[in-house]
């Protein structure tokens, strides 16, 4: 247990190593400041590079988005207006495929009529002559 005590007593007791204080040699530290202070510069040129970095590609991608925004309009336009061009067409198509129908189904009647006269004109003149 003396053992113990004695070395808690003695660490009041250490001879000194070296001590921990501010080093007042300018010759020394000056060398060891420049280069923290350079380095710091470093740091702080190349942080400074990477935001224009960053700030150039930024406008560059709000540019292209832009770009694609007018493309995307421009094309929604083009398409809604081929859409209406493309309905219009079939409308038309329509019209003209009914008038068709409309004149095709007019000239069967106009047939039938035109053949139903021909056929009681046929029985018409044909009794008397069945008669003799």
């Amino acid at each position: 247990m003396k053992n113990v005590t004695d070395s808690f007593v003695s660490l009041g007791h250490w001879p000194s190593a070296g001590s921990f204080g501010f080093n007042t040699d300018i010759l020394a530290t000056n060398p060891i400041n420049l280069s923290v202070v350079l380095e710091n510069l470093s740091t702080i040129r190349n942080s400074e590079e990477l935001r224009e970095g960053a700030i150039e590609k930024l406008e560059k991608a709000k540019a292209r988005l832009r770009k694609a925004k007018m493309e995307a309009d421009e094309f929604r336009v083009n398409e809604y207006s081929e859409i209406e061009r493309e309905k219009r067409n079939l409308i038309n198509s329509s019209y003209q495929n009914l008038e068709r129908l409309e004149n095709s189904k007019n000239e069967t009647i106009q047939l039938n009529n035109k053949e139903r006269l021909i056929k009681s004109d046929n029985a018409f003149f044909n009794k008397p002559y069945k008669e003799l």
